[in-house]
């Protein structure tokens, strides 16, 4: 569980820091879906980056509900109905955007990891750590802006 960044302060946890790390790694597979969308010369490349783009961006969101499923199962959060159904969430509204495809995929795909956010900010604030929250704030926002663009772009570019 990430506590602290800094080394020497109690809670400091090397492998806190590279999951960390390894989480702005996955980020950064979607500058390289947007690059793809917006630079590539050829229409079919092009939408094979976005598909990429998209299909990542699923797996990014289904992942964060896997946190949640996690937790439970570890005895961390009460398995309450409503917990339950917004641990799988993600994972349906992932499955439901990669089968939409497209601009409307990535539209989704958008949505639902900013209403994920507000579920864990609002819903469960209190039950998660600070520094957890923190980074899932940074990156959604990241997540969001990306998918945001790469859906722009693919517009521009004349992609579905």
């Amino acid at each position: 569980m990430i506590t602290e960044k800094t080394p020497g302060v109690p809670g400091f946890s090397p492998l806190a820091s590279a999951l960390e790390w390894a989480s702005y790694a996955c980020v950064a597979v979607l500058v390289l879906g947007l690059a793809g969308v917006g630079l590539l010369p050829d229409h079919g490349a092009r939408e094979l980056a976005q598909r990429g783009t998209l299909a990542w961006g699923g797996v990014l969101l289904a992942f964060t509900g896997a946190v949640h499923w996690g937790l439970a199962l570890a005895g961390r959060m009460p398995g309450r109905g409503m917990w339950i159904v917004m641990a799988l969430a993600p994972a349906a509204c992932a499955a439901a955007a990669v089968l939409i495809g497209g601009q409307r995929g990535l539209a989704l795909l958008t949505v639902g990891f900013g209403m994920f956010w507000l579920y864990e900010h609002r819903v469960l604030g209190a039950q998660l750590p600070p520094a957890y929250l923190a980074l899932r704030r940074q990156l959604s926002v990241a997540i969001c802006v990306l998918l945001a663009v790469t859906m722009f772009i693919s517009d521009a570019n004349g992609l579905p």
